[in-house]
């Protein structure tokens, strides 16, 4: 178990967090920081990551700067606390019908992404630029705290860099956090501010980056 009371004042709390198979989580996040957790898959990463969304049910207490996740509607709490799957779920025809308005052009190209991409239906899109426009689409509800998963396990190394730069200037200028699950330690030792690894059902310290 962490120490929910290590970050003062924070802007994300978990208290005794639950899930069947995990031990009680206590977690504390501050704003501006990037807590990365690593483990092996099946740990249970995903699944304390979709238990903040609230989209999973789950024991114990979540708060965003002081108010309780009971306090909020749930789909107020899920702009806030804003969830990026590993894999992006589109519903509409084009990305463009996934916005309330478009994105910036210089937004997208500074992900590398033409705005032409955004008129085209998703299925011709590839895996690694949806996984960008769901990272924009994400951004444009200005979350508090974004939690992500395995964000640029699809891109190639030029991409990834972009995503990474574009997540840390945005935790940075908007003082939000990110709860962020890698597998890849060259990534967590450039961006963490914190370290968790989930081992056995326990989420415990890792090494510092």
């Amino acid at each position: 178990m962490t120490d929910a009371t290590q970050v003062n004042p924070p802007l994300l709390r978990l208290a005794g967090v639950r899930l069947d198979g995990l031990e009680p989580v206590d977690l504390a996040l501050a704003p501006g920081e990037l807590v990365f957790i690593t483990g092996p898959s099946g740990a249970g990463k995903t699944r304390l990551l979709r238990a903040v969304a609230d989209l999973d049910p789950h024991e114990g207490d979540i708060w965003l700067e002081g108010n309780h996740c009971d306090t909020f509607v749930p789909c107020d709490w899920r702009r806030r606390v804003g969830w990026l799957p590993t894999e992006s779920h589109w519903w509409a025809r084009s990305a463009a019908d996934h916005f309330a308005g478009v994105p910036d052009d210089a937004a997208l190209r500074n992900l590398n992404l033409e705005p032409v991409l955004m008129k085209r239906p998703v299925e011709q899109l590839s895996t690694g630029e949806r996984q960008r426009l769901a990272l924009l689409r994400l951004m444009a509800n200005v979350p508090r705290v974004m939690l992500l998963d395995e964000p640029t396990a699809s891109l190639d190394n030029g991409a990834a860099s972009r995503v990474e730069s574009l997540i840390r200037t945005y935790v940075k200028e908007s003082q939000g956090a990110a709860l962020w699950v890698s597998h890849d330690a060259g990534q967590t030792g450039r961006l963490a501010s914190r370290h968790f690894r989930m081992h056995q059902g326990r989420l415990e310290a890792g090494d510092h980056p």
